[in-house]
């Protein structure tokens, strides 16, 4: 499953710069796809492709936060997730509502990292 940042965070940044595919944003900044992947276009839900530096809308404008589609638990980089490691408070968490197995952990490294 992918990690998700609770309320409890304090803004301490030190889970930012240790995320291997620049999944993590601080509350209020924009995202963007091609940041720390080799993506240059991803094709939404909705069947619309974007490219990958086009910027998206913050997830969260309180705390730091993690692009779910973005995070791999550090699967293929680490043997835990880099944030949760770091983190002074443990907000770093196992988001309950993105439950995945270490197959798609590993398809979504792949395709992150053009590895495919």
């Amino acid at each position: 499953m992918a990690i998700v940042i609770t309320d409890e965070c304090i803004n301490c940044a030190a889970c930012e710069p240790e995320c291997p595919n620049t999944a993590i944003y601080e509350g209020g900044v924009e995202w963007t796809w091609g940041g720390g992947t080799k993506l240059t276009e991803v094709e939404l839900g909705d069947g619309s492709i974007i490219g990958g530096k086009d910027p998206m809308s913050p997830i969260s404008d309180e705390f730091y936060y993690i692009v779910t589609d973005k995070c791999t638990e550090c699967h293929g980089f680490h043997e835990e997730p880099q944030c949760a490691a770091v983190c002074p408070v443990d907000c770093c968490v196992p988001d309950p509502d993105n439950i995945e197995d270490d197959d798609i952990l590993a398809a979504k490294k792949s395709w992150l990292h053009a590895e495919v």
